[in-house]
């Protein structure tokens, strides 16, 4: 029915990749905003059975526990060959109650055309090439994996949820859509870097206007880079222990770096500055033991559980005395543009 395709030679299977999982909140499924639209990994286990895995800080992993609190199947809609835009709102870190086709109509200019699967009923996005529908049976798990993941690890076996699949639907000659990921920087980077950076920048932006850019593209932000102006000594700090309780900041980041407002955080160069000038690891390195992260985290020592760091590394102000900061150098006026000449010269060269 499918194309069947191992990423990496050490799969434990075959794997549908970029698929948006849709499912509903089972104590309020006419609440549009609880509904999620989520991209999982989903592993081939028989002809009528998936193995999904739900990140314990995800949606679907909330809509699933309260299913089975009351001894319930969670029902699913599996879409398969998806608009573009749905694959973006479908990774984007959201709160529970904000609703993805929304998202996906202020991207697109236009409300997001969605339809209803024949079987299950649940709003799926409109043009789908397949919509595999079934439920995630309630209490029954399985082994999953191992799987060549965005880590650059695989992340070993574990008991994962079981879907059934109760029935498929399908365009004429539906077109299959995958992604590879692996060793970073793989496709998935390139595709998930702004729905993760963009979010969490709102975020802290409206508890912290100073905050001036967000880069959590590396790893799907297992690190965030935060640039942010001060009002006072001991702010930055404040500002990097906020990521750690943002939507993305519980399952994802690990390590948050915070420098300057003049500091690009984009720009590795500027970041390795700061650190190297600006961190005085005496009193501007503060780790949060015991704090949550997505259990792929090759890192933890207990999947699940890790240890996480918060780096300042800004310039102090009052009343934090620490450190001799004289006066900054900058380029001169003129060295941009001679940089760019000289830039062109060599390139005709």
């Amino acid at each position: 029915m499918l194309p069947l395709i191992r990423l990496n030679d050490g799969d434990g299977g075959f794997y549908i990749d970029k698929a948006a999982v849709v499912s509903k909140d089972p104590e309020d499924p006419e609440h549009s905003g609880k509904q999620n639209v989520g991209i999982y990994r989903i592993q081939v286990k028989g002809k009528r059975k998936l193995a999904l895995q739900p990140v314990p800080m995800h949606d679907i992993a909330q809509h699933l526990r309260k299913a089975e609190e009351t001894g319930e199947d969670l029902p699913v809609a599996i879409t398969i060959g998806n608009d573009p835009v749905i694959s973006i709102v479908a990774s984007t870190p959201m709160k529970y109650d904000e609703n993805e086709y929304e998202l996906a109509g202020a991207l697109r200019g236009a409300p997001a055309p969605i339809a209803e699967a024949p079987l299950t009923g649940l709003p799926v996005p409109w043009g789908s090439e397949v919509v595999i529908e079934g439920v995630i049976e309630g209490r029954k798990r399985e082994i999953e994996g191992p799987f060549g993941e965005f880590t650059g690890h695989y992340s070993g076996g574990r008991n994962m949820t079981v879907i059934r699949i109760d029935r498929i639907s399908y365009r004429t000659n539906p077109i299959f859509e995958h992604l590879y990921l692996g060793m970073p920087w793989t496709e998935v980077d390139y595709l998930i870097a702004a729905s993760t950076c963009v979010p969490l920048y709102e975020q802290l932006k409206k508890d912290f206007p100073e905050v001036q850019a967000v880069n959590a593209m590396y790893t799907h932000g297992m690190v965030v880079i935060v640039s942010t102006k001060k009002r006072y000594g001991g702010f930055a700090k404040a500002v990097g222990t906020r990521v750690l309780t943002t939507a993305h900041g519980l399952g994802y980041a690990a390590t948050v770096i915070v420098v300057d407002e003049d500091v690009d955080p984009f720009n590795l160069p500027q970041v390795m500055w700061a650190l190297s000038t600006k961190m005085n690891p005496s009193g501007d390195l503060i780790t949060v033991p015991n704090l949550p992260v997505l259990e792929l985290a090759p890192q933890a020592q207990s999947p699940g559980i890790v240890d996480k760091l918060v780096i300042d590394a800004t310039t102090p102000v009052e009343p934090d005395r620490r450190g001799n900061y004289s006066t900054q150098v900058h380029d001169l006026p003129e060295a941009a543009e001679w940089l760019t000449r000289l830039q062109r010269l060599s390139a005709h060269r």
